[in-house]
């Protein structure tokens, strides 16, 4: 777990809807529930990412504009910086370049075996382009995170995406590498930004991969979807390194979406994701967070989850929460924590692509639509998963 307080700093100011307090959250609520203090956890220290680094995926001058930016507090021109979305703020690139190396750092951890998992809860800024702010993010840690791993020997990397939003980023910055599958699972782009994921986005070979979910999707469709396109591509890929981005976006409290996930689907993709870790990555497995915008509600249980289960040790949903951490909430925040780990589904059953599909159902169409798209590309029946 890689974690410094000054992550909080990456912050675009009052009223901004990317609140570091939600992160600052998750690490009190995860401390509290004790998966900090687990034997096989280490909360471990890491350094920002250098001009070296940010250049694998960030064009040199854009990184000297976050820089001018971030010192003198005025946005340079073509950047898209200074935006509603992107708001300038000084300390930009520091605060950006520690998100950026923490995620590096993970990748690192994983990579030279030091530890079987690593995370970076504050990392999964997945809209960044090689040379422009976009949606709330400065520089891409994901992406940069994997350019490492290419750099340092790994031959085949998997990104899965599960935010709202489409990982257009990170996308966008592998779009032609074959080493390189990138899968998002996301609300339609027709109704929510950036506007890009459709299934004919395929990329080299068919490593793009896009789910593009309609909205009011709730967990059983949406885990459905999730079972129908990851593992069997996955398991066809065979990457050395499974990387992830765990927005808790889709959620249905999420003031920015049109999801209906709950915590409780969430922590079920989490158990998937980890088990495919060990499936087809060997168990190296790189996770961040990434969106995420009901503060309190949502976003702290979502990632506890999250980290309890990549320690191995998942937290019973009918937990509650500790009353030290709800008055921690108060003080922050001045709302009213949430009581218990769960929203009450507890266990979310999995519709199985292989159990029927429903011509009808706008979800299977979905389902159907990027299957179609890719699994040919990968040697798969769209239909049959063989």
């Amino acid at each position: 777990m890689f974690w410094d307080e000054r992550l909080i700093s990456y912050d675009f100011g009052p009223g901004h809807p990317m609140n570091p307090v939600r992160v600052e959250l998750t690490m009190a609520l995860a401390r509290e529930l004790g998966v900090l203090d687990r034997p096989n956890v280490r909360v471990s220290e890491f350094e920002a990412a250098d001009d070296k680094l940010l250049r694998l995926v960030h064009e040199e001058s854009y990184i000297a504009a976050v820089k001018h930016s971030g010192a003198t507090g005025l946005p340079e021109i073509g950047y898209g910086l200074g935006t509603a979305d992107n708001p300038v703020f000084l300390g930009m690139h520091e605060a950006s370049a520690l998100v950026a190396g923490a995620s590096v750092a993970a990748a690192e951890a994983v990579w030279t075996g030091r530890a079987e998992h690593a995370a970076n809860i504050s990392g999964g800024l997945h809209h960044a382009m090689s040379g422009a702010a976009s949606g709330f993010c400065v520089y891409n840690d994901p992406a940069i995170a994997i350019a490492w791993l290419l750099e340092n020997g790994a031959e085949r990397v998997a990104y899965v995406d599960i935010d709202v939003h489409h990982g257009d980023g990170v996308q966008a910055a592998f779009y032609d590498d074959p080493r390189v599958l990138t899968i998002s699972l996301h609300e339609s782009p027709r109704t929510l930004f950036p506007g890009t994921g459709f299934p004919d986005e395929t990329g080299a070979g068919g490593t793009s991969v896009n789910i593009s979910l309609p909205p009011g999707t709730g967990d059983r469709q949406w885990l459905r979807a999730f079972d129908a396109i990851i593992p069997p591509l996955l398991h066809r890929f065979r990457p050395d390194v499974l990387v992830t981005q765990q927005g808790a976006d889709g959620h249905a409290l999420d003031p920015l979406a049109h999801l209906i996930l709950s915590v409780d689907g969430q922590r079920t993709a989490y158990s998937m994701l980890h088990r495919l870790a060990h499936d087809t990555a060997g168990g190296r497995w790189v996770l961040t967070g990434g969106g995420g915008y009901e503060l309190v509600q949502v976003v702290p249980r979502a990632w506890t989850h999250l980290l309890a289960e990549a320690a191995g040790g998942p937290i019973a949903p009918g937990t509650q929460t500790p009353e030290d951490w709800r008055a921690f909430v108060r003080l922050r925040t001045e709302e009213i924590a949430p009581l218990r780990m769960t929203d009450g589904t507890d266990v979310v059953e999995v519709s199985r692509w292989g159990d029927g599909y429903d011509p009808a159902n706008p979800v299977d169409q979905a389902i159907l639509a990027t299957r179609r798209a890719v699994f040919p590309e990968h040697g798969l029946d769209p239909m049959t998963d063989e």
